[in-house]
């Protein structure tokens, strides 16, 4: 105990062990949705789900660890949800690119996310984006999730005629989605602890007694991983026409990083006096370095989470928190059974759920200057019309460099615009 106390600094920071592992509990619970949605996801491209599961586990166990250990910080790492989706059904099935190879980007993305982080030129690209265009991008991969949620609760389906059109909405797959939903935002509104987590496995269950979902036990010991395990093509990922795809990678989770990071600390009032967070540079690294380890072991990008915030207010205040995390990921390795009864139309609900609270950030929006609204506009709408992330950003960019300078506010936008803009431009002339 004493030793755990002198090691996080509990007394310093207003804390102790028994309020730290508590809170790691809560973060845990919020989001242990994870576990079976991302190889629900991912599993699609034709990884196995088992090694997909086994890698999600020992992905967030460990990137939770590093930040624990490393930067001394309440936050959860696992694969992120938006991430995730945009490497299944926008690379691998969009593209048609190998998992292999999208793998492989994420290894370059993690691999560009350490250098920035080392150089600290992460700080000046932050700075340099346009607060109108990260809530764009956040609103985007919400409606991204939002469609595939649909989709995969069949209450969205292709049609020859309108590209997309309703499903049998009176199908028990249907409905249950819908309670489960609906479960999850009643109970996240209450403030119960691990409301997405309660609403996937109360629409499991439901499902078993309509006879949808098969058991197939509990408990088992964790299998598969070496088909992921180094499987990633890094070479091939180098492709000039991946760039687009490496940097998508990156800017997502470098927005999504650096914003949950604050929120986080901001509710934990762990900012120094000036507002600046104190070891961002470790919290940075830690995130960075667990990306090139989830790619290694066969996961999508593994990012810090939002769901950090529940045991914030729990009383988390140290890196005990994340330690107690990383170490219930690693508990969850023994639970692959149950992972694989969770049917689409169940992670659906969390899946929408998500996309609810991603979504929100847009009445953050200046819609009186149509100069920053329009752009957001765009980056959203190209997300899911598109079926890719990568796609969206790079139209959001395009627009808001060429609607600022038609408008006379050229001067008004950072340098780092007009080159990513640019970049992107090339890209679809000449690619």
């Amino acid at each position: 105990m004493i030793m755990l106390e002198q090691f996080f600094k509990l007394k310093e920071l207003g804390t102790d062990v028994r309020t730290e592992v508590l809170a790691g509990i809560s973060t845990f619970l919020t989001m242990a949705y994870i576990i079976a949605v991302n190889p629900g996801i991912l599993s699609a491209t034709g990884m196995p789900f088992d090694a997909v599961f086994v890698a999600t586990c020992i992905a967030a166990a460990l990137g939770t660890g590093i930040m624990g250990l490393l930067a001394n910080y309440p936050v959860a790492l696992a694969p992120g949800m938006g991430l995730n989706a945009f490497f299944t059904f926008g690379v691998v099935m969009g593209m048609g690119v190998s998992w292999e190879v999208a793998l492989g980007c994420v290894f370059w993305s993690g691999i560009l996310f350490v250098l920035l982080s080392a150089f600290k030129v992460r700080e000046w690209i932050i700075n340099a984006i346009p607060g109108s265009m990260k809530t764009g991008i956040a609103v985007g991969i919400g409606l991204f999730l939002a469609i595939i949620g649909l989709q995969g609760a069949g209450v969205v389906v292709n049609n020859d005629a309108t590209l997309v059109g309703p499903g049998d909405l009176s199908s028990p797959q249907v409905i249950l989605a819908f309670l489960g939903f609906a479960l999850i935002t009643a109970l996240h509104h209450r403030g119960v602890t691990g409301s997405v987590i309660i609403g996937i496995l109360a629409t499991t269950v439901a499902g078993f007694f309509f006879g949808l979902v098969e058991y197939n036990g509990l408990v088992s010991m964790p299998t598969g991983l070496s088909a992921t395990f180094f499987q990633l093509d890094i070479l091939g990922a180098l492709e000039l026409s991946l760039i687009a795809v490496i940097l998508a990678f990156l800017f997502v989770d470098v927005f999504d990083t650096s914003g949950t990071l604050v929120a986080v600390a901001k509710e934990g009032n762990l900012l120094d006096k000036d507002g600046k967070l104190p070891r961002l540079g470790k919290a940075l690294m830690a995130d960075s370095t667990a990306s090139v380890a989830g790619s290694l072991l066969g996961t999508s990008t593994t990012t810090s989470y939002i769901e950090s915030g529940a045991g914030i207010a729990a009383g988390g205040r140290s890196g005990l928190t994340a330690l107690t995390v990383s170490v219930l990921f690693l508990l969850a390795l023994f639970f692959s059974p149950l992972a694989q009864m969770i049917p689409s139309y169940a992670t659906a609900s969390a899946l929408l759920f998500v996309a609810v609270l991603m979504i929100s950030s847009i009445s953050s929006v200046d819609w009186k200057d149509l100069t920053e609204a329009a752009p957001v506009v765009v980056t959203a709408v190209m997300m899911p019309l598109t079926y890719s992330i990568a796609e969206g950003i790079a139209a959001g960019f395009i627009t808001y460099a060429v609607v600022k300078v038609f408008a006379g506010k050229a001067k008004d936008v950072n340098i780092s615009v007009y080159i990513i803009a640019g970049a992107a431009l090339l890209k679809y002339v000449f690619l």
